[in-house]
Formats: C-alpha cells, structure tokens, sequence
C-alpha cells in the first residue's frame, strides 16, 4: 500500500523540522559560549571553507562567516546518535558534522568537531560516524579535511569508545593507512585536542593551529597529578610552542578565519586527481626586483623570502590574512616558518603551477631550544648553513610534495651542513640523511636554481646533479665545489707544502703566500660556475631576472606528460 503524497509531504516535513533541532548542536547558549571564546562552530567553519556554490571555488558571499552556504555541503551522518545517550544529555549528530564539500572546486570530505556538543568529546557513535567518513573518503580518493576541537573521549563511556575495532584507535588507524594510500589528509586545530585525540592531526599531511589552541597528551591539571610539574596551557602545548618549539605543527594562524583561508589556500596546491594540472591564471611579481634581494657579495646577508616574493605569483584576492613576511603579496605559504629557519620551504604557484620550494636562508635566524625550568633558550644559527632541524623539516615538506604530487623547486645559497659538537650530538648526519633520501626518492619534478654557493654536502641535499635533477638553472654569481675557496685553500695548500718539505724544498714566507696565491686562484676557477656548466653538470645559465619565466617553461614541460602515478616510497630513515 503506498503512502498519500500528501502524508508523505507531511512526514517530509517532520523530518525537517527535528533535523533543524539537530543541526542547533548543544543549542544556543552552548553557540554563545563558542563564540565569547573568538571561535566559530562547527557549522560556521564548514560554511566558511566550501566553495559558494556554482563558482570554481574563487568567488566571495557576503555570508557573517565566509564564502559557502551548508545548502552546497552533502552532509552526512546528521542522524548518528539520535534518541542515543539521554541518560547524559543526548549528543546530538553525534558531536560530529560530516559530509562531502566543494573546497577549491575539488570535493572533499570534511570532519568538523561540534564543540557546542559536550565540548566535541567523542561518544562510541562519534567514533563510528568518522570512520564511515573515513572509509567514503578511501572509496573515492576523496581528501579528507579535520576541523579538530575536542576534549577526546567522553570519560563516563570509556569502554565503549576506546577498545574496539570500530572505535576511537580504528580513527588513527585509518589516518595513517590513508595517508600510505596518497589521499591528502589537512586537519586544523581550532580549540582543545587532547589525550590520545591529539594523534589524529599529528598523524595528517599537513597540520595547522590556531592561536589559544591547545595540543597536547596530558593538560596541566593531570601532568601536575601525574609528575608533579606546573606548566600553562601555552607552555604544554600552545601554538607557539608547537611553532617554534617542538616543530610539530606546520602553519600558526591568528584566528578561526585565518586559518580557514590558509587551509583553502593549501588546498589549491594539489595536483588534480594525482596527475599533472593545468596552469591557473596569475598575476606576475616585479622580477626586477630580484637585483635589490639578493646580495651576491661574500658574508652578506639577505632574507631569501624576498627573492621568492620575486619568482612566485601575487596572492588571490581576498586572501589578505595569509600574508608572510618579506612576500606579502605573493601566493606562497611558508611551512613550519618559525621552526628549522634556515631552510625556507613553503607551497606557492609559480605561472599558475603549484609547487613546492625549498630555499636556502641567508640571514642569521634564531632556534628556540626545549628548556627546563627555566624555559627554552635561543641559538643563533648562521647564513646558509643547513642545521639538524631545518634538514628535518625539509625532509618532511619534500615527502608532502611527494604526497601532493606537486614539483620542488631547490634554490641553492649553502656553505653546506653545520659542523662541531652540538651539531654532532644534536643529529646532524641523521637529519641530513633523511633529508638526501626524502629527496633522492622523490616522483616528483626536481628542478634547481643556484643563486650563490652550492658547497659540498649542501648540494646533495639541495639535490645537486647526481640526484635526479628535471633541469638544473644556475645564475652568473653561482659557485659550485666541495667546499668554499677560503676553506678550501688552507688545507690544499698544507698538503702541498707538506709534499714540497718530503722533497727538500724550504717554505719561506714568500713561498708560503705564493703558494696559498696559486692554490686560491685554481681553486676559485674551479667553483666558477662557468666551470661546471662547461662539465655539463648545468644545463643552463640564466639572467635572474628571467628566472620565474624559465620556472614557468621548465613547469610547464614537467607537467606536460610526467608520469605522476609513480608510487613514492622511502627506505628506512634515521629518525
């Protein structure tokens, strides 16, 4: 027998209306409490994030929140735990939204955390509804986006949500065997995450966080219980702290807003379906400007964001809040910016083309050291010099690449890995090595640009020639050798002069100068990059200003036919 139209209209409408009470999450004082704290909901932020609906993901709405309407989000799971878990409070849509979204014109699955819902704690059904996420999200290659705020497991259910094959451990399960799989997984941290909880971002691709946000295992309430230790949130686990201390995060944002536009913003640079893309269109920087950037006399410094603020193209509009120090204008994301700085890296497009770069710094930075009581310390690090946690950082930016199957741009100004004691015992060759082999397995497009000097176990790393290199640029002022001719000269000429001394030749002074003289001028003629390109260990030597118009056509050739399908794999790395 089949139901009256009318009837069925009738029920249609019922449905709508509890489904209306649903999406309220923990109702309106819960909204209010959210938003005293500077944060958006859960439902906010996914407006706030998707495409608005028939653009290609670049258009603007006049929304409170930003560009999407929750009418263009095929939401999912809206019923889990419905009539479930009144005997405390009822968690409604399971304190989780998911769903498929348009985000960059690429459809996604998001996971948002309700945090109006018991302060986004996760309920046995939570569990379940992500994993299902999770699972449409492997069927279709579909990458997976986490809007994390939650308080972890809800305690009062612990052995319904913690043991099984079906709860909470089986989420970070799957965040690792996606990410084995090649599908992007971008999670953002925009309030507490804590306990086990806090694997799931830390177990993602790329991972942001926002100011007053907190990651850690243990709150400062239970560290104190359990060790004895005093600490602030900040201290614990702030995004400060992550930034700059531990590394662990890659993107610090101000705000909720921020950090949305900084996830669109990544988003962009994938490439399409894991295959080549089709350039977008873009607006040039001043290439002329590069002249100013770079400063080419020895020991002279330079910030090497102002010559990527050259290369790379100018920022969508609208995208103001992702401005970067000394590329303000330019659409280029900076990774991991406040830790390992002596290597800049960062995502940008180039003539429309995403990429990654990876650059050599070379002005003085600041490494902020893990402290004791007394809290972290600071060391100076020197100008182009590659250090233990740069060479770390670059290791895991140039996996991601690998991962976005996006190209790597190297721009080369290094003296080479830093040597002594602390850097010995801080891991140096460790850090390198897994630096040179994130670098020599990539599948993905390898191409180099030697600014200045590209010494020694610095152009390995910075994949020199016997890497793999797609082509290889090098401007008039590079030098390429073991090591620099200063350093070089001392010890060459003790060995001569030692082989002079078995054959009775008396070194005087003068003899000494003139030998030191002699072994510099061969030594200087040898780094000269005129020396290597005549060797064909570069292919070809440009004008700097046109070094964004030769990226653009050695871009657009990589793209033309490489075969990006490639699986990228690594051997076992010294961790």
């Amino acid at each position: 027998m089949t139901t009256p139209a009318n009837d069925l209209r009738a029920l249609t409408d019922e449905f709508l209306v509890t489904e209306a009470m649903i999406r309220q999450g923990g109702g309106p004082k819960a909204v209010e409490r959210q938003h005293a704290k500077g944060r958006l909901t859960a439902r906010e932020r996914v407006a706030c994030l998707i495409d608005p609906p028939d653009t290609d993901g670049t258009g603007q709405s006049p929304l409170p929140y930003g560009r999407g309407s929750l009418n263009n989000f095929q939401e999912l799971g809206l019923w889990c735990a419905h009539g479930m878990y009144e005997e405390h409070g009822g968690a409604p849509a399971a304190g989780v939204v998911t769903g498929i979204g348009t985000v960059q014109g690429r459809r996604c699955m998001i996971i948002a955390n309700d945090a109006t819902v018991k302060a986004g704690a996760f309920f046995p059904m939570t569990c379940k509804k992500i994993i299902r996420a999770q699972t449409i999200a492997m069927m279709a290659r579909l990458p997976l986006i986490y809007l994390v705020d939650s308080a972890g497991v809800f305690l009062p259910m612990q052995e319904d949500v913690f043991p099984d094959t079906d709860d909470f451990g089986r989420i970070f399960r799957n965040n690792a065997v996606i990410s084995a799989m090649g599908i992007p997984q971008i999670a953002a941290i925009m309030g507490y995450c804590v306990a086990g909880g806090g694997y799931l971002p830390v177990l993602c691709d790329t991972l942001l966080m926002t100011e007053g946000s907190g990651l850690y295992l243990a709150g400062p309430a239970l560290v104190k219980a359990a060790i004895g230790q005093e600490v602030t949130d900040e201290e614990l686990g702030g995004a400060e702290m992550h930034a700059s201390v531990s590394g662990t995060i890659d993107f610090k944002e101000k705000d909720d807003k921020a950090c949305i536009e900084r996830l669109r913003s990544l988003l962009a640079k994938y490439s399409k379906n894991g295959s080549r893309e089709g350039a977008k269109p873009s607006a040039s920087p001043d290439t002329s400007a590069v002249y100013d950037a770079f400063k080419a006399v020895p020991g002279s410094q330079y910030d090497a964001r102002d010559v990527i603020a050259c290369l790379v193209d100018a920022q969508p509009p609208g995208s103001e809040s992702r401005a970067t120090q000394g590329a303000a204008a330019q659409d280029f994301d900076e990774y991991k910016a406040d830790y390992g700085q002596s290597l800049v890296c960062g995502y940008a497009r180039i003539g429309g083309h995403a990429c990654g770069i990876v650059a050599n710094q070379k002005k003085l930075v600041q490494r902020t050291m893990p402290g004791g009581k007394a809290g972290p310390t600071k060391a100076v690090q020197m100008p182009g010099v590659i250090y233990d946690d740069s060479a770390d950082k670059a290791a895991r930016f140039i996996m991601d690449c690998n991962q976005r199957k996006i190209p790597i741009v190297f721009l080369h100004d290094t003296t080479g890995f830093m040597v002594g004691r602390d850097s010995e015992q801080g891991g140096i060759i460790r850090a390198g090595a897994k630096m040179v082999n994130a670098m020599s397995n990539c599948v993905v497009p390898k191409i180099v640009v030697i600014l200045g000097g590209s010494y020694g176990a610095g152009n390995y790393a910075m994949c020199g020639r016997a890497f793999d290199q797609f082509l290889s640029f090098a401007w008039p002022s590079a030098k390429c050798a073991v090591m620099g001719a200063n350093q070089a000269t001392g010890v060459l000429a003790t060995i001569e002069e030692a082989s002079r001394k078995k054959k009775g030749e008396t070194i005087d002074e003068a003899t000494h100068k003139q030998i030191l003289a002699a072994v510099h001028a061969g030594y200087t003629e040898q780094a000269d990059i005129r020396h290597a390109a005549s060797r064909g260990w570069v292919d070809r030597i440009i004008e700097p200003h046109k070094t964004r118009e030769e990226l653009i056509a050695a871009l657009e050739a990589a793209n033309q036919g490489w075969d990006y399908s490639r699986e990228f794999k690594i051997g076992v790395l010294q961790t």
